[in-house]
């Protein structure tokens, strides 16, 4: 019994320090990081799990890839709203 409810303890501290904000992590904004999605974008194949983890990483980027009119397109696109809702990525409202 005492085994079962350390168990559960320490996975209830894992789950809380994954969703903890991560303020003291810097993100490199970069285009290119995304590029592991451009096949799921482009196509209707499921995005890949290197996909999901770049799409979470340049999550704070993405309302400045969407004001950058170059970027505007791909990225505010119905594909790639797709590709972050696949991810579990809540799509940003600038």
């Amino acid at each position: 019994m005492m085994k079962k409810v350390g168990v559960s303890l320490m996975v209830l501290v894992l789950l809380v320090a994954v969703d903890l904000p991560r303020t003291a992590e810097a993100v490199t904004c970069s285009p290119i990081a995304l590029s592991p999605c451009m096949a799921a974008i482009l196509s209707s194949s499921p995005p890949s799990n290197e996909c999901c983890d770049k799409l979470k990483e340049q999550k704070p980027c993405l309302c400045g890839y969407i004001k950058n009119p170059s970027l505007r397109q791909y990225v505010n696109s119905p594909a790639a709203k797709k590709v972050a809702s696949s991810c579990g990525v809540p799509f940003p409202t600038c």
